[in-house]
């Protein structure tokens, strides 16, 4: 937005500057004007004189006022050349510029289009945790409830002791072992002996 707005600044700068120039341009054309008025004077002037003195009067004021508009001709046709040399460089400034607006606010609107898919992904990605979060409590509910369950089952054989404090996952297990592998040796001893 700072860019827009520096940008829009410039341009203004710029647009401002152009009608000062086109303005001067304007004043010099009517300068040239208001010299052809006075040359159409001169000339109106020396009909009115007698034909000797016409002759000569005119030659006179006429190389004078050929020179010396002929020197502000000079002039002036160069200072317009130059504005309109000016001219076109501040329009090719103008329409940079208006350029750079367009091309600041695509940026800009790509930004914001970028940002808000980011955000969309956020929310999606924070909904997922909470569902894992969730389903996470549930299985671990559920394995405690069957680890109390094994516990239970374990230590109710005849002849277990209850423990005396909260047993480990590897204390589990080895009590567990222990059970089947008494089994398997009363198995073994019963097969030995012949009974089915």
């Amino acid at each position: 937005t700072g860019a827009i707005s520096s940008l829009q600044r410039q341009m203004e700068i710029k647009e401002s500057e152009l009608r000062r120039i086109r303005f001067e341009k304007e004043l010099l054309q009517k300068q040239l004007r208001e010299r052809e008025v006075q040359l159409q004077a001169v000339s109106d002037k020396l009909c009115s004189l007698t034909e000797e003195q016409r002759q000569e009067e005119a030659m006179v004021m006429m190389e004078e006022e050929n020179h010396n508009l002929q020197q502000v001709v000079t002039e002036q046709e160069f200072q317009l050349a130059e504005q309109n040399k000016l001219i076109s460089e501040l329009q090719g400034t103008i329409s940079q510029l208006q350029a750079e607006v367009v091309t600041t606010r695509l940026q800009l609107l790509k930004q914001k289009q970028a940002q808000k898919e980011t955000q969309s992904q956020v929310e999606a990605l924070q909904h997922t945790e909470l569902q894992t979060r969730v389903a996470l409590e549930i299985i671990s509910s559920k394995f405690e409830r069957y680890r109390n369950k094994i516990i239970q089952a374990t230590f109710s054989v005849e002849g277990s002791q209850d423990p005396q404090a909260e047993l480990t996952d590897d204390e589990v297990l080895e009590a567990m072992q222990k059970i089947i592998n008494e089994r398997a040796e009363f198995q073994q001893m019963l097969k030995n002996k012949g009974s089915k």
